[in-house]
């Protein structure tokens, strides 16, 4: 049990309330209200009398009954159960007493954000004080009524008892809670005694999302509004210089067509009269900025990576003697190609913005960010402006940004109309935020059979920071130099699903595989020795801890059955530290037919605490098949600035058939949580390339794999 001090003071934290109908509100003043409807509600007792209506967090019925705001977006990681389900552990309700709502954005919030897999991890002690904050109220309210020390009383499933044994329900007490006052501390339950942390829980919208019901920003419907598509230049670099809407007035059911920047929106009674329409408008292009190629930037990204212009973003030692004086230099080259995002729910937003009001809705990973950028594009303040958020149906880096939302509301302002703007399947790809295109040079110096030095050097278009200087190897190796170049383009890159990581994990874990065979070593234990070496240099800076990666390195290894592979198994092996959470893989590939082919990937996983086990098991899960599939079959390319590839019969996805069985083992610990939305993924194209360099005896270079037809058909 931990005793903390609450950081905050009834005015700016907590905000307690007598219901009109009765009952108790409790919550943070940065949450917003909620009106749950009776559908939602998933036990037999009925709504409390009325809600009481304010910025909460927490709501408590006369009845007992809780609703829980889920202030963050939900991406499809989970968040809006794990998150109301950290509350209810330190509130002791019943899980089945409570309602989850989705909050709007709201000014006070710390960190409304889905990226980065930090929604746990900034959230959890926040989370965890606001259940028991709430629930030492209640228990002081119930202590008083008693006349007796509320450190005799206990609670449990929203019943609080005295030392007599007798008990009151949370609803009894709810509306006296409400003037007691907020303690300045509060103890925290001890993991072991958790009861809803730590089991598995389903989705609170799971009955929603199979019954079709309105969840995702693609459903709304407001009475009146119009839809919205929108035409954009078919290159980057392109701008508009003239069109011609005649026919696309023409088409029924079309009520307007504008001019927005460069850009042309048609207005419709329905989407498919809105793209039908904008695919008749004659537009005229012409060339503002340079047109720019694939092949243009691999040529250019490779010679950066021998120039002696590179940023050094870490040096330790001496690289050059340790190189000078090496029996031998290993050095291998990777390249990785754009990719765009592919979210199943296309980009979209609904927008009703006026000279007076601007009240949007949709699927953003951003609210706070998103509302500033149309603050000065409206010309306004942010407070005037409204975004609710809903479910969504992907995002993976690319709702991060927030264009769609801009657009919409450039439309509905300039058509005095709500509208909601719908890409096509062609525009999500062709107008998107892609993955940076990026190549690395590695290079190891060898003496007496030993690396002495390693020299990373990494290349990417619009990327910055190309490494994860701190990162492993750092420390484990006294001679180390990482550099970055940036090529800048004028193709719109942003993050995709673990920024950077997402490749270099690759081509550092595809790197030392190699290496360690060079070495005449095997390929776990040489990672595990130079993770050792790390441990024996607590001076040098490093953002990893090195036992952690040991021991998910050896669990995986472990549970794999690591060097005893049945005959006709090939195994391979790849670690990786990101977003503070530790994960190692083996991928075992089989020979079907005279091609390998990639039959298992058994993972092991330290994120701290796990929350909910059914979301965490499908967050890992989800990430090494993304990381397989784009590792294997990702491909994407510009020609004179114009995206190669429009839609899903050109541009090739994981399948079901492809899709390997994955077995995930995580390890038992006491830590607070840490990320796990994203960092399966960037070890699985290391284990996989290893795995199917033992079938194979080949290497893979160059991603996707899937472009060595020669080996894998």
């Amino acid at each position: 049990m931990s005793i903390i001090k609450t950081k905050y003071n009834r005015r700016s934290f907590l905000k307690a309330s007598t219901l009109v109908g009765g009952g108790f509100t409790l919550g943070f003043s940065m949450f917003a209200s909620c009106k749950p409807t009776p559908e939602q509600i998933k036990t037999v007792k009925s709504m409390p009398k009325e809600w009481f209506e304010m910025n909460t967090y927490l709501k408590i019925g006369d009845n007992g009954l809780v609703t829980i705001m889920s202030a963050n977006p939900e991406i499809g990681q989970n968040i809006k159960t794990s998150m109301p389900m950290i509350v209810a552990e330190e509130l002791d309700v019943a899980w089945e007493d409570v309602v989850v709502e989705q909050a709007p954005l709201d000014d006070n919030f710390k960190r409304q954000v889905a990226g980065g897999s930090q929604s746990i991890r900034q959230g959890w002690e926040g989370l965890r004080m606001a259940g028991a904050t709430a629930k030492a109220m209640l228990i002081s309210a119930a202590a008083a009524q008693w006349q007796v020390d509320a450190s005799e009383c206990t609670s449990a499933n929203g019943v609080i008892t005295n030392a007599k044994g007798e008990t009151l329900t949370y609803g009894a007490v709810a509306s006296a809670a409400a003037t007691v006052e907020v303690p300045t501390e509060i103890k925290l339950k001890d993991p072991a005694d958790f009861t809803i942390i730590g089991t598995k829980r389903g989705n609170v919208d799971m009955g929603d999302i199979l019954t079709g019901k309105p969840l995702f920003g693609i459903d709304t419907k407001i009475e009146g509004m119009q839809y919205a598509s929108v035409l954009r230049p078919p290159a980057f670099g392109m701008k508009l210089k003239s069109y011609d809407d005649t026919a696309a007035k023409a088409v029924t059911g079309v009520f307007s067509v504008l001019q927005f920047g460069d850009k042309v929106a048609v207005l419709a009674k329905n989407t498919w009269a809105a793209m039908k329409a904008k695919k008749a408008i004659k537009a005229v292009w012409e060339q503002e900025t340079k047109a720019e190629s694939t092949a243009g930037h691999d040529k250019e990204l490779l010679a950066l990576l021998d120039k002696s212009s590179a940023e050094a973003k870490r040096s330790d030692g001496s690289v050059k003697k340790a190189f000078g004086a090496a029996d031998s230099v290993f050095e291998r080259t990777y390249e990785a190609p754009f990719l765009p995002h592919n979210c199943l729910e296309p980009m979209n937003f609904y927008a009703d913005v006026t000279e007076t009001k601007a009240e949007l809705i949709g699927p953003i990973q951003t609210p706070a960010w998103t509302r500033s950028k149309l603050a000065k594009i409206l010309e306004r303040e942010e407070k005037d402006i409204k975004i609710d958020m809903t479910r969504m149906g992907g995002g993976f880096g690319r709702r991060l940004y927030g264009d769609f939302a801009e657009e919409a509301a450039q439309i509905s302002l300039a058509a005095k109309t709500p509208v909601q703007l719908i890409f096509t399947r062609e525009d999500d790809m062709t107008a998107g935020t892609y993955r940076p295109a990026s190549k690395y040079k590695i290079r190891a110096s060898i003496k007496d059979g030993e690396m002495t030095g390693y020299h990373i050097t990494g290349a990417g278009t619009n990327l910055g920071n190309t490494v994860r200087e701190n990162n492993f190897p750092a420390a484990a190796v006294d001679n180390y130099l990482a550099e970055t170049h940036n090529l800048e383009t004028n193709i719109s890159t942003g993050a995709w699903r673990a920024p950077v990581a997402n490749f270099l994990a690759y081509a550092e874990q595809a790197f030392f595989d190699e290496l360690a065979g060079e070495l005449g070593k095997d390929a776990v234990q040489f990672r595990i020795d130079l993770f050792e070496k790390a441990k024996a240099n607590p001076k040098a800076e490093m953002d990893y801890d090195a036992d952690k990666s040991i021991g998910v390195i050896k669990l995986a290894a472990e549970k794999a059955g690591w060097g005893k592979a049945k005959d006709g198994v090939f195994q391979g092996f790849s670690t990786y530290y990101s977003h503070n959470s530790y994960v190692a893989e083996v991928a075992e590939v089989v020979m079907k037919d005279g091609k390998p082919v990639v039959d298992k990937v058994i993972i092991a996983v330290d994120c701290g605490i796990v929350v909910n086990p059914i979301g965490a098991h499908n967050q890992a899960e989800g990430g090494v098949i993304d990381g397989i599939g784009h590792a294997m079959y990702g491909d994407f390319s510009f020609e004179d600035g114009k995206p190669s590839f429009s839609n899903f019969d050109q541009y090739r996805l994981i399948r079901m058939a492809d899709a390997p069985k994955v077995e995930v083992h995580f390890v038992e610990t006491k830590e607070d949580p840490t990320g796990l939305g994203e960092p399966t993924l960037p070890p699985a194209g290391g284990a996989i390339a290893n795995a199917l360099a033992a079938a194979t005896k080949e290497r893979f270079y160059k991603q996707p794999f899937a472009g060595y037809k020669d080996i894998l058909g």
